[in-house]
């Protein structure tokens, strides 16, 4: 019981970590790999996964107040994944097809590839990891 409480406040609640098949994607190929996802100290319910595609800008802008704005590019949601065992491991597939909106000429511009496990009742977990989309191969 215990270790349920500790879960819905993040303390020893699982962890996931997102690897894609290749970091660097040229115009035409997919964006492939695979969610892990470790379960925490207790029993828990994955609603869903979210794999966002971000495009962050990083800059002083005169509209913001912050320095840093992430523009989402791409989604895809996967809610077929059900309970997890306290210290199971899951491993999930994912595909997703870049588009025009994946490129950027802007140095101050970068790709990101956001992984949100939604827990029932609990803090979701989250990764994030950079990825470089390249428009030509000229």
């Amino acid at each position: 019981m215990f270790e349920k409480f500790l879960s819905t406040i993040g303390i020893g609640s699982m962890k996931v970590d997102t690897v894609v098949d290749q970091s660097k994607i040229a115009h035409g190929e997919t964006l492939s790999g695979t969610i892990y996802i470790d379960g925490g100290q207790s029993n828990q319910v994955i609603e869903s996964i979210k794999l966002e595609v971000l495009k962050r800008t990083e800059g002083h802008r005169e509209d913001s107040d912050f320095d840093v704005t992430d523009v989402c590019i791409g989604k895809l949601l996967i809610d077929t994944v059900g309970s997890m065992k306290s210290k199971d491991t899951r491993m999930v597939p994912f595909e997703l097809i870049p588009d025009d909106r994946w490129s950027s000429e802007e140095s101050n511009v970068k790709l990101y590839l956001r992984t949100t496990v939604q827990i029932l009742n609990a803090v979701d977990v989250q990764d994030e990891d950079e990825i470089v989309y390249i428009k030509d191969l000229d």
